[in-house]
């Protein structure tokens, strides 16, 4: 059976993210089919959901604007599969003051926590559930202030950059810029809301 993925197509990385995702699939001797979000009507049809990073406030706007808020937590209260990177991350979070977030990962996120764009970094990340470190960029990234009831997955300088909860896996960093498909394998198919 093929998997249908919806990919958030509001901003930032989407044909990496969908490029990452087909790599996963096909290391996990599965296939997907992307389709972009851009309004509402698609999600329900889709068995996933990566959301790329941006800007939390456009991405925040677009999501609510266009109603596709409600059937993202519809898609969660299901337990379908989620990964939200960077600003998804955030958005997915609780309130933040400058954002209207989902409140469907029980964080609290402090945006840009590791600078701002000429901080960005890379890093050999040991991440919860991969053998080997991963290869994490750092773009004008937020950092988890309390992870609450989530799994920290890994941290940076002691801060928690990646977390799962239920059916949702959230990164502070961007694993769709590398060859390495292992975050989406683990946020899709390696979990407990893993795609089977």
């Amino acid at each position: 059976m093929t998997l249908t993925a919806g990919v958030l197509a509001v901003q930032g990385d989407v044909s990496e993210h969908a490029h990452a995702i087909e790599r996963a699939a096909r290391n996990h001797g599965r296939s997907v089919a992307v389709r972009e979000i851009r309004s509402r009507g698609v999600l329900p049809e889709c068995d996933l959901l990566l959301v790329p990073g941006g800007e939390s406030t456009t991405i925040s706007r677009l999501v609510h604007d266009e109603g596709i808020d409600t059937e993202i937590h519809s898609h969660v209260e299901h337990d379908k599969p989620v990964l939200a990177t960077c600003a998804g991350l955030i958005v997915f979070g609780r309130a933040t003051g400058r954002v209207e977030t989902l409140g469907v990962l029980d964080v609290d996120v402090e945006r840009n926590a590791f600078g701002r764009q000429h901080d960005s970094f890379e890093t050999a990340l040991d991440v919860t559930g991969l053998d080997e470190p991963f290869p994490a960029a750092f773009i004008r990234a937020p950092a988890i202030t309390n992870p609450g009831n989530c799994a920290v997955l890994a941290r940076v300088a002691g801060r928690p950059v990646a977390v799962r909860q239920g059916p949702i896996v959230a990164t502070a960093f961007h694993p769709e810029l590398t060859d390495d498909a292992r975050i989406h394998r683990l946020a899709f198919f390696d979990g407990p809301a893993g795609t089977q």
